[in-house]
């Protein structure tokens, strides 16, 4: 059976979803989350949380999902190693370094590959089934095709997300938040530079404008049945930054549907899975940003991704204002939803809301109304003019069925008791685990006995098993339920107080928990060790004590160029994986080859054309062109290498930026999986660098130069406003340039990739720093549209020590922490 997963940012929302029916949640500690401005939970409310959970069969993950520096490793794994020995069910982890640690100090603990991993393809989920992930979670990008591929294709558990808010780019690889504001994502500060307006410009000329990065958020109940069918294992809720309601309500929803598509699947009768549309419309009512998303499930257009108007709740479509009376505060409006006291609603051009504390029809109060109502809703003062639409942003009466519906207990433990009441014998009470109880329960025999309770002869109205199982069974503020009751009883006895029975009861339920308590809790392994720096060599080498050689990338190939120009100080050159497939670049190539070390350069993102594509023509370019070696930019890339009909070790291995190189574990483990040369990450600060470049694991190449990606998408911005749908266009392959302009007046490049549907957004300033503090082996320079001149004169400043200078260049986040 497939798992429900909910969010949990603090303790009311781990009870509105755990009492509307997850089998799992997931929540963050104070630290090392990737939402770390949600509340989270300290040591004390990380056991409360999990015992809270378990006690109720419910699962409990522990985000541990950011990237993380050295100094931070030991702090993290002493985290895992207290969340293990509360009884935390799995840790969801990015950072490979962390990944070794866990591995190797906490090898009975379960590890879910975070979704910030960016696997999303076959090939990263077998990668990470090969390092002994338990689960993987994967990109919100992949359509239910692929995920079916990926599940059939695969002996390890597949989780997907299917509700709740999206990223714009593929997860694990945005750098906006932190490269322009200096807020990282990986670090679990997102500052959703996603959610600000943007132009769209082609050729400097605007042609579109909004939130055109703002997503809609997923809606995926109509798909549940295929992907229970594909055979993904979990169906993740977004939201741990929500509020309970919003847990409490989108947790029943899908528990509702995920149950309702198991009963038709096994029925062979798919044509009763019917949604509701009224629980559409709760859906829509607790959160949406214009209506719901498909994602990218169905594989189609994704015109309705994107909703440039508004980036933040939207609640249902009220009605217009039809009048307004600023004196009084009085808006009329015909109703397009039923409104109440105390719902709040907003207006078109308001940036704040309103809570109803008046409502008139026909010039008297009411407190409801009805749909199709011509009302006058009262007290709203503001920019209101006739003409303005109006939003209903909350419902009273459905927070308020929210709140009621994880006030008390629902989710309820099933036992089994037999009650023991025999002449001069103390009342006893044994307890045995009902069928299909948590792991926690399966082994219980209670057994207790009141000594001071012994049942006397009845004068007149002597105990009867009936009232004895009615006591038994007021159960209401507690987890438990008894399912079946026996009761073992003399004829004609008495108990002296009733008392006696709740009491035994109560006891008898202390000792269940205390049971399943010493069975959530675990001992850590003898042999536990936290990580430690000095396990590593340092470079007894000073920092530019030499020059390191010089690599260059070149994002475009020009065919206009004349690269015979090209500075012979450049040693390395790495060329995107696509140009050794297109016609009309062979001879470049060719003397890129014979003249450099040249590299092919795996790009994040490999879809099925493009995996495809390198494996039918590897024999080819091998062949026809010099290669040294793979750059790679995703943890999946080391599989597709292993797919190729070729000696690997013949080849070097470098390891690009993407993946997220911040620690020297993280550094080791790549040496362990093949790894030649790493790139550290483009986010960190100098002295993390400097840390991290200090010490001879592996050999070190330092991005100095470069218009930076800040985010790979799989939605193409250009289709919306160049009408590409339903047909693409392929306006993206022409000359015309394309930006994104904000808010500040800076430029954002556009690069699509139109074979793999993967567009590209760069930074506005291009980064430039000098390789002097570092000791690297080489530093690398990454070209997107430089002619050659401006190449050479890069190279050259690189051998010099020097940076660019000017507005239009950034050192990043060197000096500041993130």
């Amino acid at each position: 059976m497939c798992e429900l997963l909910a969010p949990v940012g603090n303790f009311e929302c781990l009870k509105a979803a755990v009492q509307n029916g997850a089998d799992a949640v997931y929540f963050g500690s104070s630290s090392f989350s990737a939402r770390a401005f949600a509340n989270n939970f300290d040591n004390n409310e990380l056991v409360k949380a999990i015992e809270y959970a378990k006690l109720r069969g419910v699962k409990t993950h522990l985000t541990l999902n950011t990237l993380l520096k050295n100094s931070e490793l030991k702090d993290a794994l002493l985290l895992a190693k207290y969340a293990y020995e509360s009884g935390i069910d799995a840790l969801i982890v990015q950072d490979l370094g962390l990944i070794s640690l866990l591995q190797k100090e906490l090898p009975d603990l379960p590890l879910h590959a975070s979704t910030q991993m960016t696997i999303h393809n076959l090939e990263g989920v077998l990668e990470l089934q090969k390092m002994g992930f338990q689960r993987v979670v994967l990109s919100r990008e992949l359509s239910m095709h692929e995920i079916d591929y990926i599940c059939k294709n695969s002996d390890i558990e597949i989780e997907c997300f299917v509700h709740g808010a999206l990223c714009i780019s593929y997860s694990g690889q945005c750098l906006f938040s932190s490269l322009v504001g200096g807020r990282s994502g990986n670090r679990g500060k997102c500052a959703q530079s996603c959610r600000l307006p943007y132009y769209l410009l082609e050729n400097n000329k605007k042609i579109d404008n909004g939130y055109l990065l703002s997503t809609r958020d997923l809606c995926s109940l109509q798909y549940l049945p295929q992907l229970i069918s594909a055979g993904v294992k979990s169906f993740k809720i977004e939201g741990r930054m929500k509020s309970p309601e919003y847990v409490a309500i989108v947790t029943k929803i899908y528990r509702k549907y995920i149950d309702l598509a198991n009963e038709c699947i096994e029925s062979n009768n798919l044509e009763n899975y019917i949604i509701d549309s009224k629980d559409i419309k709760d859906l829509m009512q607790v959160f949406n940003r214009g209506g719901f998303s498909n994602g990218h499930i169905d594989n189609s257009a994704n015109k309705n991704l994107i909703f440039k108007e508004k980036p933040n709740n939207m609640g249902l479509f009220l009605g217009i204002v039809e009048k307004y009376n600023p004196n009084k505060g009085h808006i009329t409006v015909k109703l397009n939803e039923q409104i109440s006291i105390g719902d709040t609603i907003s207006l078109q051009n308001e940036t704040g809301s309103y809570t109803i504390s008046e409502l008139l029809k026909k010039d008297k109060n009411i407190t409801e109304t009805n749909i199709g109502d011509t009302v006058t809703v009262g007290r709203m003062k503001g920019n209101i003019k006739s003409g303005d639409k109006i939003y209903k942003i909350s419902s009273k009466k459905l927070s308020t069925e929210a709140r009621e519906s994880f006030s008390k207990e629902h989710k309820k433990t099933m036992l089994n008791a037999t009650i023991t009441i025999k002449k001069d014998k103390p009342i006893s009470m044994q307890i045995t685990p009902s069928f299909q109880l948590p792991e926690i329960y399966q082994k219980m025999n209670i057994k207790v006995e009141l000594p001071e309770a012994i049942p006397v002869e009845a004068k007149n109205r002597p105990l009867e098993a009936e009232n004895i199982i009615l006591q038994i069974t007021k159960t209401n503020n507690t987890p438990y339920q008894f399912k079946n009751i026996k009761v073992n009883l003399d004829d004609g006895l008495f108990l002296p107080k009733i008392s006696m029975l709740n009491e035994l009861r109560r006891i008898g339920l202390q000792k269940v928990e205390e049971f399943a308590l010493s069975n959530i809790r675990r001992q850590s392994p003898t042999n536990f060790q936290n990580f430690d720096i000095v396990q590593f060599k340092k470079s007894e080498l000073l920092a530019n004590s030499k020059k390191p050689k010089i690599s260059v990338l070149l994002n475009i190939l020009n065919k206009e160029f004349n690269y015979t120009l090209l500075n012979k100080n450049i040693s390395n050159i790495y060329i995107p994986l696509k140009y050794f497939t297109l016609n009309n670049y062979e001879n470049t190539i060719k003397y890129l080859s014979d003249n450099f070390n040249t590299y092919i350069y795996i790009p994040t993102i490999v879809k099925a054309n493009y995996r495809n594509l390198i494996i039918s023509n590897i024999n080819k370019t091998l062949q026809n062109f010099k290669i040294k070696g793979f750059v790679i930019s995703n943890i999946g890339n080391l599989e597709l290498l292993n797919m190729l009909d070729i000696v690997l070790s013949n080849f070097e291995i470098i390891a690009n930026y993407t993946l997220n190189v911040y620690n020297l574990s993280t550094v080791e483990k790549l040496k362990n999986l093949g790894i030649n040369t790493f790139t550290p990450s483009v986010e960190l600060d100098k002295n993390t660098l400097i840390n991290l470049c200090n010490y001879n694991i592996l050999s070190k190449e330092l991005i100095v130069y470069g218009n930076i990606p800040l985010m790979n998408t799989r939605y193409c911005l250009l289709g919306k406003s160049n009408s590409c749908y339903p047909e693409c266009t392929t306006k993206c392959t022409s000359n015309n340039k394309y930006e994104l302009q904000d808010r500040l007046n800076m430029k954002f490049k556009i690069l699509p990739d139109n074979t793999q549907t993967v567009t590209t957004i760069y930074n506005c300033k291009t980064l430039s720093i000098s390789p002097e503090p570092f000791l690297i082996d080489s530093a690398r320079i990454d070209i997107l549209d430089e002619n050659i001149d401006t190449i050479n004169n890069i190279v050259s400043n690189v051998l010099s020590n020097k940076r660019c200078e000017g507005k239009d260049f950034t050192n990043g986040n060197l000096n500041r922490e993130i």
